[in-house]
């Protein structure tokens, strides 16, 4: 595995995604689909990219002739303080978020086939590689990056997310292989479009997705006459980035609103987004996230934190953070009064598991009051020894008191744990809890850890101390497909290799005639090497018969195969 400094630092639940790049599975036919774009994207983007571009291929160590390899970005990378790994294709957004926010760049390992060399509807090593890497050199930017995953890992999921993430993931993958059947496609298309539908109130991480994708995937920068490209995903896709400027793609100037727009990876974008400079990329996240669960909190962060069904973490007012699947909550009056969550949970402060408040401890689910205990006119995290003992609430003694919204503790306190002079955890033995006609905790349960805040003042996705909670994303179930080459193929992938051991000498004259017979008898459908052999060809006059012979077989190769035309367009003109 490629491993940096920035890498070993890695919260070890992300470690499950990262998979081996095995360089040795591009093929030659992969390393010239890798030229053919970056010299299109070369020739076009100089004029129509973010300045920070073509200074970023050098710095972020991109090679225009091969495919990098994560090892070799690494060395240059680490020099920016950023990291690269490789994935299989699509991984979960958190999770994609959250390495984001540690600076490291997610590179699907896979190359896009030779007939998608305009688009790809999966994530390929051209996009993450070409696309994102070299627009990081630009140190604002880099830091919207950054604190983009720092935001978008807390934002809340729903179940229909997981839904869709797993539809998108499958299409991907399905139209990412050119084997597929169209029937297939058609049946993908069909059950991602159903999940969309069903889906009802937008989650936190559906509308962030929105912003990322409007920004770091298709952003644009400048003015809305006369803007420039700086999104990943039009750096790496020549066809889009060209139809992205014309005038049939509505321009719309960059603000929260992007949120409600959604999208479609598979197909080209009706619209794009301007930003006049990176530093408002970051305003508008801020704005953003003031209104994430992450920042308000209470009763509708509490909401959200059962709706994903996954693990989350609630902050009390006092800093006691409670990590867990949250399954319950009890209103009164307007307002949540206790919580509750169901399997392992941890008792945290300042994203640090509380010893001994582990998983193994609280296996079974957590419960606590949120408010203030009754009768005292300190907020609750604020009472010292006396102010409790006045409550008539004191360490080995059986005490009985009531919250302000009716809830009732009845037990022997064992201890108190106290953070930065706040009191943030009250353990009983031999504890009631009740709240009306309703039991909330019995004795023959054990120790009742009680925790102590207000309020609610953050709620989030995920766990705060992920080693001690033992959270992991688990690597997609689905795999990308690894293309099974046949005898003919193989022959073909055999030419390219031979061309390219002779590129370098000049006594090949008839090698190379050779490997363009070979090619034009036994491999009719490919025009790839062709357009290498005429760019060779062209450069030397002992093959000046053979250039115009190329050339003439790649104009027909521009009718006959649409998907050829920008690329052989970009090496006649």
């Amino acid at each position: 595995m490629t491993t940096s400094s920035i890498i070993d630092r890695l919260p070890s639940h992300l470690v499950p995604t990262i998979i081996d790049q095995d360089y040795s599975r591009y093929t030659a036919q992969d390393q010239a689909v890798w030229r053919a774009v970056m010299k299109q994207n070369i020739r076009y983007l100089k004029d129509v990219a973010h300045s920070s571009y073509l200074d970023g291929l050098v710095k972020t160590g991109i090679s225009l002739d091969n495919i990098p390899s994560t090892k070799e970005m690494n060395s240059v990378l680490e020099k920016i303080g950023w990291a690269a790994v490789t994935v299989d294709g699509f991984i979960p957004p958190s999770a994609f978020m959250e390495f984001q926010k540690h600076k490291v760049l997610v590179i699907a390992a896979d190359i896009r086939s030779v007939n998608q060399l305009e688009y790809t509807p999966a994530p390929d090593i051209i996009h993450e590689a070409a696309g994102h890497a070299p627009i990081i050199a630009d140190p604002e930017y880099a830091e919207y990056l950054r604190y983009f995953g720092e935001i978008g890992s807390k934002a809340f999921s729903s179940k229909s997310d997981y839904r869709i993430y797993e539809a998108i993931r499958h299409l991907s993958i399905l139209k990412a292989d050119p084997t597929t059947s169209s029937e297939e496609i058609s049946l993908a298309e069909h059950l991602l479009s159903k999940e969309i539908e069903n889906t009802e109130i937008p989650s936190e991480m559906s509308m962030i997705r929105n912003l990322h994708w409007w920004t770091v995937e298709y952003g644009l920068i400048g003015s809305l006459r006369n803007p420039k490209i700086y999104g990943a995903g039009l750096l790496s896709s020549i066809g889009e980035s060209k139809s992205a400027l014309k005038e049939g793609v509505t321009k719309i100037l960059y603000s929260i609103d992007a949120k409600d727009y959604s999208f479609d990876i598979t197909a080209p974008q009706p619209q794009l987004f301007v930003t006049p400079d990176f530093k408002h990329l970051t305003n508008v996240l801020d704005e953003f996230a003031n209104q994430m669960a992450l920042r308000t909190g209470g009763l509708d962060g509490i909401l959200k934190a059962i709706e994903s069904g996954a693990t989350a973490t609630l902050e009390y007012s006092s800093g006691m953070q409670v990590s867990g699947t949250f399954t319950d909550v009890i209103i009164h009056k307007g307002s949540p009064i206790y919580i509750n969550t169901t399997g392992p949970t941890t008792l945290n402060f300042n994203n640090i598991m509380i010893i001994g408040e582990g998983p193994d401890k609280h296996n079974h689910g957590f419960g606590s009051p949120i408010g203030k205990i009754k009768g005292s006119l300190i907020p609750t995290r604020f009472l010292s020894d006396n102010g409790l003992k006045e409550l008539g609430i004191q360490i080995g003694k059986f005490s009985s008191f009531e919250f302000e919204s009716g809830i009732k503790v009845k037990g022997k306190l064992q201890t108190v744990n106290r953070k930065n002079g706040k009191l943030i955890l009250m353990s009983f033995v031999d504890c009631t809890v009740s709240f009306e006609d309703r039991t909330l905790f019995e004795p023959s349960w054990g120790v009742y850890d009680m925790a102590v805040g207000e309020n609610i003042v953050s709620a989030y996705s995920g766990p705060a101390d992920s080693e001690g909670f033992g959270f992991q994303y688990d690597p997609p179930k689905e795999k990308t497909h690894h293309i099974k080459y046949n005898e003919m193929t193989l022959n073909l992938h055999k030419l390219y290799n031979k061309f390219n051991s002779l590129k370098g000498k000049r006594k090949d004259t008839s090698s190379i005639i050779k490997i363009w017979t070979q090619l034009i008898s036994n491999h009719p459908d490919d025009w790839l090497l062709a357009t290498e052999i005429y760019e060779h060809a062209k450069s030397r006059k002992d093959l000046e018969g053979l250039t115009g012979e190329v050339r003439n077989y790649l104009l027909e190769k521009r009718e006959l195969i649409p998907e050829s035309a920008m690329t052989i367009n970009s090496i006649l003109n």
